[in-house]
């Protein structure tokens, strides 16, 4: 039986540059079901911390990756990593073999537990979400479990920023037709002024979205809401780095990049460090043998996981 693989990428990342994602949890293990999510539906939907994976076969796995030298070591993948009870552990694992910096991104929902802000204190960023400034459209854009309130939810992200020393970048995430109208940004951006994070990152549904009616936000739309949020604010731009690990990649290694993360042949060239043909090649191979399949969004064309 093959071991399970919780190491994926290097993948391209707006804000990361090039990212080595780590998977702490099974896929789509969430406190979440977000409707703009690019990996789908939530299939187990909880509030459990627990050792979801075991963190000795992950450190174990990073460590053999770690010759791509990726930008950053991203705790994220599947679902929520903070619900690994271990995160903490792996965090100083991970500084114990490397000195490239470690990222936690997170939808921000368990921020509120004193031993979750413990856990991913020592990381050197911290990426939460924010997709709402009120209960209503909190529940219909994170649709989140039981456990997860709005205020609680809210109040962590206030306490967390309180206590981090590292770089502390919010994601705001501005879906067309439910909440980029400019009377509910300009509300969110008053919540994330209040958080007082680092940077204050727009963003929009870029890859296929778990509900096909959440649709990316115009350009023209988050150009309008910007001053909303300051001079810590920008728009995320896509990210168009090159690489050049000269590893030979094979169809396994495209299939984990996809399974967690949506891509373009641009997007898996860029993370593999191959050129677009050779990214096309290998992608259209696993298209070919059924364990791919490809969406467009917004005039691009996604190869995304159908295993």
């Amino acid at each position: 039986m093959t071991p399970r693989s919780y190491v994926f990428g290097p993948v391209p990342s707006r804000r990361l540059g090039r990212s080595l994602g780590v998977d702490l949890v099974p896929m789509k293990t969430c406190s979440y079901d977000c409707v703009y999510c690019q990996l789908g539906r939530t299939t187990e939907s909880t509030v459990e911390r627990r050792a979801w994976v075991p963190v000795a076969e992950v450190l174990e796995q990073v460590r053999a990756r770690l010759g791509a030298r990726p930008d950053h070591v991203t705790l994220s993948g599947s679902g929520e990593p903070t619900l690994h009870s271990g995160i903490g552990e792996v965090i100083a694992g991970l500084r114990a073999m490397t000195d490239i910096p470690v990222a936690v991104l997170t939808n921000g929902s368990l921020l509120w537990l004193p031993e979750v802000r413990r856990d991913i204190r020592t990381a050197d960023v911290v990426l939460p979400t924010l997709v709402a400034a009120d209960a209503e459209m909190f529940r219909r854009v994170n649709r989140p479990h039981g456990g997860v309130g709005f205020d609680r939810m809210l109040e962590g992200l206030e306490t967390f920023r309180r206590e981090f020393r590292g770089r502390y970048w919010l994601e705001v995430m501005l879906i067309g037709g439910l909440n980029a109208a400019p009377d509910q940004a300009r509300r969110i951006a008053q919540a994330a002024l209040r958080i007082g994070p680092d940077r204050i990152q727009l963003n929009t549904v870029t890859r296929p979205p778990a509900d096909p009616e959440a649709r990316p936000a115009t350009r023209e739309e988050l150009e309008a809401v910007l001053p909303f949020f300051g001079d810590k604010a920008e728009i995320i731009a896509e990210w168009r780095g090159a690489s050049t690990s000269g590893a030979k990649p094979r169809k396994e290694e495209v299939l984990g990049l996809v399974r967690r993360h949506p891509c373009t042949a641009e997007d898996v060239a860029a993370g593999l460090g191959i050129t677009r043909s050779e990214a096309s090649r290998l992608a259209e191979g696993l298209r070919e043998d059924g364990l791919v399949e490809m969406e467009t969004v917004s005039g691009r064309d996604y190869y995304k996981s159908k295993v």
